[in-house]
């Protein structure tokens, strides 16, 4: 449904109570927050969006959705300070609220207003979110709320960024060093460069505008375009800390807000000290996958402890990079695929099933799992563009390859997993054109937010359990749900109905626990047999 379009008087005090000047903003927050400029920006494009709302409508092909997802765009200024200079569009996506209890069908329910949930990234797109209420666990989340999903600046349709040809992408197979020659860090150190001149001259001036301030100003857009006088939000992953920002900046205009699996905000690990410990973290959770493979040895053969597994992985990876599985995939192709594995314990069985079986001599499984997809090639390099861009212009990196290179030789020697590849990923930041900025220090007074909900597994390694916690002592009120010696990444509406039943008694009745709460692990994965 279209939202209203606010006219006469009345149109225009609600339009007032919709963008009104965000009070009770946390004192000091230093770093590169709200300027008078970007606040009376973000003042000016939210009031504007709350006049025209969203024309809601059938979706483009290009998103793949059907028919009962509707989408719209809200446009935003792509500079906050010059709100009537160059405006940009973000792509939105939307489910109506069922008003139907999934227990009770004759029973109806309240409308609550719009849920709006950010994926993470930086560069994921939540315009799938939507569907996510055919689900069975969101059922009851999805009778309340309009689930809202949306692709930020950058991601998809909205502004698009690419900082090379994909056709240029490495199409495999690679390597992957866990310890490079000087040679080869030479090597990546000029592709780093590269990607990064590559950014300036796709983007040019744009470039520095891809930030995550920039893009919890959007969501404050947003807010205001769908009608909400208070942001009902999720944010997973990197979207708790877009979450964290908004909360920061506009505490007045939050009504609920979950963080699930938090990025530590602490600005003094923002973006690169969070970058080493989740490569530390990575090391933990790859030793969780060995040992779950370990303990179902009579399925996958790959050995009955942790360092047995380990070296059937260093065997498959020396034997690949004598021989590309399927003359695609190599070393860094494995490592790929089992890093996502280390993000979702449901990846585990057939993971575990593609290297038992090339072991053994069957190279399919792990061609399908690892193998190239040039079909999405254009996605990857948008997505690595959004990653690299707002990471870059967040805040300050190391422009010296020797710190680099001292940290990360350092922690490659007891987590040898991710530490590189980690590296890599980052490495154009050192090399960055634009100017970065300062983190704004994300926190509120006591009093200033609503109760907020921190979910967090024990184990994660994408976001380290430590993030949440640091999150929890930040925002006073929020309550921290801890899903114990667990560890896989998002863990809001899964499995586990303890951490499920916290969701929905918040987001549904505003009710929290009266501290912190612990939820029992879910069940491990079932081994997949041949």
């Amino acid at each position: 449904m279209r939202a209203a379009v606010l006219r006469g008087t009345a149109g225009s005090l609600l339009a007032t109570a919709l963008v009104a000047a965000p009070a009770g903003a946390a004192p000091g927050s230093g770093g590169s927050g709200p300027g008078p400029a970007e606040a009376r920006g973000t003042a000016v494009a939210a009031r504007l969006a709350a006049t025209a709302g969203i024309r809601f409508g059938t979706c483009p092909e290009v998103e793949g959705l059907p028919d009962n997802v509707r989408c719209g765009t809200v446009t935003v200024p792509l500079d906050y300070a010059r709100p009537d200079g160059r405006k940009i569009r973000l792509t939105v996506s939307r489910v109506r609220a069922t008003g139907t209890d999934p227990r009770s069908p004759k029973r109806a329910v309240a409308r609550q207003g719009a849920l709006v949930y950010n994926p993470g990234g930086p560069g994921a797109s939540g315009m799938y979110f939507p569907l996510i209420g055919f689900l069975p666990e969101w059922k009851a989340i999805g009778a309340a709320y309009d689930l809202v999903g949306y692709a930020p600046r950058g991601v998809g349709r909205s502004a698009p960024l690419s900082c090379r040809d994909p056709e240029h992408l490495p199409k495999g197979p690679t390597v992957s060093p866990a310890f490079p020659s000087e040679s080869y860090k030479q090597e990546r150190i000029a592709q780093a460069k590269a990607y990064a001149r590559g950014c300036a001259t796709r983007s040019g001036d744009g470039l520095r505008h891809y930030t995550s301030l920039d893009n919890a100003r959007d969501l404050e857009v947003l807010r205001a375009a769908l009608g909400e006088r208070g942001l009902t939000f999720m944010g997973a992953s990197y979207g708790t800390y877009v979450g964290a920002l908004y909360a920061t900046l506009f505490p007045s205009h939050v009504r609920r807000m979950v963080f699930d699996s938090a990025v530590d905000p602490d600005p003094r690990r923002v973006w690169y000290r969070n970058n080493l410990d989740q490569s530390a973290a990575f090391e933990r959770r790859w030793w969780d996958f060995r040992a779950w493979m370990a303990r179902h040895d009579d399925v996958y053969g790959l050995g009955g402890t942790p360092q047995q597994v380990l070296r059937s992985y260093e065997r498959a990876r020396a034997r690949l990079a004598a021989a590309p599985a399927g003359g695609t995939v190599g070393p860094a192709q494995l490592q790929g695929a089992f890093l996502e594995a280390g993000y979702y314990d449901d990846y585990w069985p057939h993971s575990a099933l593609a290297l038992s079986a090339y072991l053994k001599g069957d190279p399919e499984p792990l061609v399908e799992i690892a193998g190239p997809h040039p079909e999405a090639a254009a996605e990857q390099e948008n997505t690595r563009a959004v990653y690299t861009a707002v990471e870059c212009n967040d805040a300050p990196w190391p422009t010296d390859w020797r710190t680099w290179d001292r940290d990360n030789t350092r922690l490659a020697r007891v987590a040898p997993f991710e530490t590189w590849d980690n590296a890599w990923t980052n490495l154009p930041c050192a090399y960055w054109p634009v100017p970065r900025r300062q983190p704004l220090d994300v926190r509120a007074r006591p009093g200033a937010l609503p109760p907020t909900l921190v979910l967090a597994a024990e184990r994660d390694a994408a976001t380290p359990y430590a993030g949440a916690r640091e999150l929890h002592r930040r925002l006073p009120g929020s309550v921290l749900v801890t899903e114990h010696d667990a560890g896989t990444h998002g863990i809001g509406g899964g499995p586990n109905a303890c951490v499920n039943g916290h969701l929905d008694a918040y987001l549904l009745e505003g009710r929290l626990p009266a501290r912190d709460a612990g939820c029992a692990p879910r069940g491990e994965p079932v081994p997949e047999k041949p």
